[in-house]
């Protein structure tokens, strides 16, 4: 990966390139006579509709193709299921899809950050049991307050993958050898905590059991989400084009602002509607979407995300920057195992129990397989958190489908492995076809 540098001379802000100056990009300080480079954002922008399509034709022979695959693939699975089912498209079925994704979609998250650097975490599943068994255990058996039981039962996770972490970076051990390590400890570990019992049911009232089980039944606490969002969105956008308008780049224009924020307004008021038919707004869905929405910033908003991208990169370059890469990379193993708690979390307070299957079965290969459908590249340096959630509901709108049809476990696992080879096959693809392009 390159880095390139720009500089910008002191003083104001150039305005706005126009039509009249045929939208170029000017670098103040090249040479008389030297050539004249056309910024071709600003060219697709000028152009209007035609531009635009234009674009999206370029993006597709250059195989940028960003989430939309996995929007249709979303898209033509319920269109599938609806019309086998006509109960799958219910308000109920579509709120209980929203609600058990969130444990797997949590333990997603994490993957996103590791993946970015281009390696794997296989002790994410193990990690996730080992957590719900921690908070049975402190706060069943030895009546720990739960306040305290859910955070001792967080870190549980951020300092086994800490530790995972340092032997990757510091020995140099490969992360598929230390996690593959990991996922057999931790699971033996869970066992141990739990006990010959190898269950223990969690207090109905519970602060874990209402993870998942409360719904703010208020119709006005789903509007009042999706507006929240809706308004983030459009405040995020502008902010961001002052700020590129500042720096005298390349900026969306108002009404493209206008026109995503409408479109994310419909749809975020179309969920709020669907909500509001059942229980009403599921709790863990608005935990989900404020986990989505930090860490999103994390990653793209502040140093911190810079240097996981960059990682993902080139290590050589990054070591070459200044980047503290051992640093990074013990960091962003915490980071996995702490999403990989919270996840086992919400999975327990699904089941409203600990049990020794906990973290076990497809959950490691969902949340990889989630993490990857969304649109996280495998080879490192590419994604963001938000393709955890378009992931993980493809994989829990194919298992309720499947469910519904009564379709036997073992062709779900099937098919969901199918999904996910084919989803890998269009990444490496796509990368191929970015060199190519000259894009990788």
């Amino acid at each position: 990966m390159s880095i390139e540098k720009t500089s910008t001379p002191p003083g104001d802000a150039a305005p706005e390139p126009s039509a009249a100056t045929t939208a170029t990009a000017v670098n103040p300080e090249a040479a008389p006579g030297a050539g004249v480079a056309v910024d071709p954002r600003l060219l697709v922008r000028e152009q209007g509709l035609a531009g635009y399509v234009g674009e999206f034709k370029r993006k597709m022979k250059a195989g940028d193709l960003g989430s939309m695959p996995v929007v249709v693939g979303l898209i033509v699975i319920w269109i599938i299921f609806q019309s086998l089912n006509s109960n799958f498209l219910t308000a109920g079925n579509l709120s209980d899809i929203s609600v058990a994704m969130v444990g797997t979609g949590m333990i997603a998250v994490g993957i996103v950050f590791v993946l970015l650097l281009g390696e794997i975490d296989l002790s994410v599943g193990s990690l996730s049991g080992v957590a719900g068994a921690t908070f049975a255990v402190l706060n069943i058996t030895n009546g720990m307050n739960e306040v305290l039981a859910f955070v001792l039962a967080i870190l549980t996770g951020t300092v086994a993958g800490a530790i995972q972490g340092f032997f990757f970076a510091k020995i140099g051990v490969p992360a598929f050898a230390v996690t593959l390590a990991g996922l057999l400890f931790w699971n033996g570990l869970m066992l141990k905590v739990l006990g010959d019992n190898g269950t223990i049911n969690l207090n109905s009232d519970g602060l874990v059991a209402n993870l998942t089980s409360y719904y703010f039944s208020d119709v006005a606490a789903a509007y009042g989400l999706a507006a929240v969002v809706t308004v983030l969105f459009f405040v995020s956008s502008f902010l961001g084009n002052k700020r590129r308008d500042a720096a005298g780049v390349p900026s969306k224009p108002l009404s493209e602002i206008v026109l995503r924020t409408v479109l994310l307004g419909l749809v975020s008021f179309a969920v709020a509607i669907v909500f509001n038919q059942y229980k009403g707004l599921p709790l863990a869905v608005v935990i989900f979407v404020a986990v989505l929405f930090v860490t999103d910033f994390v990653l793209r908003r502040t140093a911190y995300g810079r240097k996981v991208f960059a990682l993902g990169g080139s290590v050589e370059a990054s070591r070459r920057a200044g980047i503290n890469v051992d640093l990074v990379r013990i960091s962003v193993f915490a980071i996995s195992g702490t999403f990989a708690a919270l996840g086992g979390l919400f999975i327990a307070s699904k089941i409203a129990s600990a049990n020794q299957g906990a973290g076990g079965g497809d959950l490691l290969m969902n949340a990889i397989a989630a993490a990857v459908i969304g649109g996280t590249s495998l080879f490192g340096g590419r994604g963001r958190t938000w393709n955890a959630l378009l992931g993980v509901l493809v994989i829990v709108s194919i298992q309720y489908g499947l469910a519904l049809q009564g379709i036997p476990s073992p062709v779900q696992y099937m098919i969901t492995g199918g999904v996910l080879l084919a989803t890998v096959v269009i990444d490496a693809v796509t990368r191929k076809t970015q060199k190519s392009a000259g894009r990788a």
